[in-house]
């Protein structure tokens, strides 16, 4: 998996690898310090790091994610991402 979205400089990269009408699976690298804006979305998000640490914020709460760890986001719950070092 962490070969299938490659960083780039200043950036967040996406990768859909699954794309349906239900839900999508998506690898995404972010360089350090880039931002995921704010969304809602009608469906669960379901992020897994798989290289790096991130902070994904979920209604204006805080959790620190290192390689490795899970997070499940409810539908309709406002949440972005932040790389605090390069991710994916």
């Amino acid at each position: 998996m962490t070969e299938i979205a490659e960083y780039a400089s200043d950036s967040v990269m996406s990768k859909t690898i699954i794309r349906k009408p239900t839900g999508n699976v998506r690898v995404m690298a972010f360089d350090t310090g880039k931002i995921l804006p704010e969304i809602i979305l009608p469906f669960d998000i379901f992020i897994q790091i798989i290289e790096g640490d991130a902070e994904i914020v979920i209604n204006k709460h805080s959790n620190l994610l290192k390689t490795g760890e899970v997070i499940v986001i409810p539908a309709h719950t406002s949440y972005y991402i932040k790389a605090s070092k390069r991710l994916k």
